[in-house]
């Protein structure tokens, strides 16, 4: 009669211990879906700015931007060119004047969905100038042409649309 209930607990034991091993496995499996990863992001490519110069001119302009950040540093380049020439002269469509560039370290980035927002500081010439660290935020969009990024640094805003490359994260 004791060989019984010690088989029959047996039994119970060995029936409990798969189940016991699948919950402790759906366990780990649902804590390494929620577990939180430096988030990392990297592009690079050529935009054009919305609106260019803005009124009442509206002068084009062309940018070259590249970013990367992994495991809590990153770097930020962005190099704004306008035309030689006024629209409709010769050379209106060679972007080789250089009226803006910002280098600087990204200290931080939050994604959520379709969007990375960066922030940083950089020192940046040309238009807001200025050698000292300026705080700047950028948002981007995944993708490639079609894509979008936002810089802000130094009061001022630029809404850019990816002509060129790849946003990735």
């Amino acid at each position: 009669m004791l060989n019984n209930v010690k088989r029959r607990k047996l039994s119970v034991w060995l029936a409990t211990l798969p189940a016991a091993g699948l919950a402790a496995g759906l366990t780990l499996s649902a804590q390494a879906g929620t577990a939180k990863q430096d988030p990392a992001i990297r592009g690079a490519g050529t935009t054009m700015a919305r609106g260019g110069t803005g009124a009442p001119e509206f002068k084009p302009i062309i940018t070259k931007f590249a970013f990367s950040y992994r495991g809590s540093q990153g770097g930020f380049e962005c190099l704004a060119l306008a035309p030689v020439a006024p629209a409709g002269k010769p050379g209106s469509g060679n972007f080789l004047t250089n009226v803006m560039y910002v280098t600087g370290t990204i200290s931080s980035v939050r994604i959520a969905g379709d969007t990375a927002v960066m922030k940083g500081s950089a020192s940046v010439t040309g238009l807001g100038a200025g050698v000292n660290k300026k705080p700047f935020t950028a948002t981007a969009t995944r993708g490639g042409p079609g894509a979008t990024l936002v810089l802000t640094v130094s009061g001022l805003t630029f809404k850019e649309i990816v002509l060129e490359g790849q946003i990735v994260f």
